[in-house]
């Protein structure tokens, strides 16, 4: 398991060395790992406590720029972003929250959160503004859009084949459909 481990986030490292967006992760206790430099690090100074799922985003440059576990939003200074408690995902669900940037924005970002399985706050989104708080950014007053509920705990993201807005799959409870969202 241990070489497993370690071919794996080699092999991660390899892939998201040109992909800024994604060198910074923060998961479970307070934990993260920094891929910026090609040989990823730990990092400790993460604020989640999560035993499932979260959501990091950086810049193009690697620079971080805010995380969640779908709860709490935190900022690139580790702190509670503004408007960013009281999200709709929960502790116990496998991928709580995903974020993807607003197609045609430099600013706006989409948190996408998922409630644990069959739970009335389903899949719901918030906004975040980068512009806001100095900087820092804030989840703007568009905050738990239920978009569909109840849902099972996963996400599925992908391009849209016109290179600039994305498709959103999730799947409902106890029947075999899935519902997409461009």
């Amino acid at each position: 398991m241990k070489y497993f481990c370690q071919i794996l986030f080699l092999s991660l490292s390899f892939s998201c060395f040109s992909q800024g967006e994604a060198n910074i992760w923060y998961f479970g206790s307070n934990a993260g790992v920094d891929f910026s430099s090609g040989n990823p690090y730990a990092l400790i100074n993460g604020q989640l406590n999560t035993l499932e799922g979260c959501a990091t985003l950086s810049n193009a440059a690697g620079q971080l720029l805010f995380y969640t576990d779908g709860l709490t939003i935190y900022n690139r200074n580790h702190q509670i972003m503004q408007n960013g408690t009281g999200l709709f995902g929960h502790p116990s669900s496998a991928q709580s929250a995903t974020i993807v940037q607003k197609p045609g924005s430099t600013n706006l970002f989409y948190v996408f959160t998922i409630d644990y399985e069959a739970h009335a706050n389903g899949f719901s989104y918030s906004i975040v503004d980068l512009n806001l708080d100095g900087g820092l950014g804030a989840v703007t007053s568009d905050k738990n859009i239920l978009v569909l509920t109840p849902t099972l705990e996963n996400l599925g993201i992908t391009k849209h084949a016109n290179g600039l807005d994305f498709w959103i799959v999730t799947h409902g409870v106890h029947n075999d459909s899935f519902y997409a969202y461009r």
